[in-house]
């Protein structure tokens, strides 16, 4: 079962940027190594472990250990469960309409600013 005690954990897990960088990296390349992972970074794998132990606890991060690598997966189920906490189905939809837009208008604001270089 989600606890408060649980969502604590996601929260406090996803405030610091070298976290949520993690998450993005391991999202887009399911499987990747410690060590890999750690490569993104410009501080020690010390420091890298760390930051997976937050987001171990958290239960964002799943790890296998196969030999001597640790492969890492994201778990998204905590943040789906806190998404479905306070979002229905009318509002979901409309949050996403809201998302499409932003990033039409975004992209459309770079689009712009590159004709003007030219």
């Amino acid at each position: 079962m989600f606890t408060f005690d649980n969502m604590d954990a996601v929260f406090q897990a996803m405030a610091h940027e070298t976290r949520r960088r993690i998450l993005d990296i391991v999202k887009s390349s399911p499987g990747c190594s410690v060590g890999v992972l750690a490569g993104h970074f410009d501080v020690s794998r010390i420091a890298i472990m760390n930051h997976l132990a937050v987001l171990d606890k958290a239960g964002l991060v799943i790890s296998e250990k196969r030999g001597r690598s640790r492969l890492l997966y994201l778990n998204a189920a905590p943040i789906q469960m806190i998404y479905e906490r306070w979002t229905d189905e009318y509002s979901a939809y409309w949050a996403e309409q809201m998302v499409d837009i932003k990033t039409a208008s975004e992209q459309a604001h770079i689009a712009s600013r590159g004709n003007k270089n030219e």
